[in-house]
This record gives C-alpha cells, structure tokens and sequence, in this order.
C-alpha cells in the first residue's frame, strides 16, 4: 500500500474517531440548539463528582468515567504526534498537548451553551493528560524507530 494511501486511511479513522467523540460529549440525545446557555452547567470544583462516586462507593462508576475522560483522548495525542513526525522527523509533545488541552475546553465550552453535559474542570485536566499519555508514548516509540534506540 502507497504511503499516501495510508495517511489518507489514518485521516479517515481520525476524523471517525473526532466525530465518534463529539457524539457521545456534545452532540447527545437532546441535542437542540434552543435555548442556548439555558441548560449548561459548570463543575469548576477539583474532582468533586469523583469523590462523591467513591463515597457511595460506585467504583464502576467511578471507574468508567476517570478512565474513559483519559482514554478517549490518548488517540487523540498519539494522531498529532505522529503527525509532527512526519512533518518534522520529531515528535514534540507539548505542542500536541496544548492541542489536545484546546480541543477539550472546546468541547466543555460546547457542553456548556447547548446544555448536553456539565463543563467540568475535571474532565479538562483528564482528558489534558489522555493527550500527554498518547503523544509521549507515540514520540517514545517514533524515536525508538527512528534512532533505533531511545534519546534523552
């Protein structure tokens, strides 16, 4: 297979991923425009909903929330690292993260004036870190491949 036809096939996949991720955050069951800044809430207290889950002692809960805020956003980090690579032959990752860290406040911002979801702090920083995690792991292993053994 070509390499442009398999960067257009990791293109597509990305933008199935964007689209599947928009769809269960923002674009839910529900979804209206009217009225907007009616329904959104902001959660700007430090992992609060995280706490109250682990005090009634909902791990799956729990669990299924802080983990899928981290992993939905590792494809993400690991896309735009791979991306830089092959633009730059290195793999920056904090230009990635902040990336990452812009797309998720657009998303709570979204969840915020179509009123699907509440905007939390806490999801920011998780999916931030779901970033991070995809981008080094991608630049690590890239590096790996490129200089056949690991730098810095």
């Amino acid at each position: 297979m070509s390499q442009d036809r398999k960067r257009w096939k990791s293109f597509l996949l990305f933008m199935l991923y964007l689209a599947v991720l928009l769809r269960i955050t923002v674009f839910r069951t529900g979804f209206g425009t009217f009225p907007l800044f009616q329904n959104g809430r902001i959660e700007a207290s430090w992992f609060l909903g995280y706490r109250e889950l682990l005090a009634r002692g909902e791990w799956f809960s729990f669990t299924y929330l802080f983990a899928g805020n981290v992993i939905w956003f590792v494809p993400f980090g690991m896309y735009l690292c791979r991306k830089n690579w092959q633009r730059r032959k290195g793999g920056a990752v904090w230009p990635v993260v902040w990336r990452g860290f812009l797309f998720s406040l657009l998303i709570e911002t979204m969840q915020y004036i179509f009123g699907t979801g509440c905007s939390d702090l806490d999801d920011l920083i998780l999916n931030t870190c779901g970033v991070w995690l995809g981008a080094a792991w991608t630049s690590r292993r890239m590096r790996r491949t490129v200089y056949g053994k690991e730098q810095g």
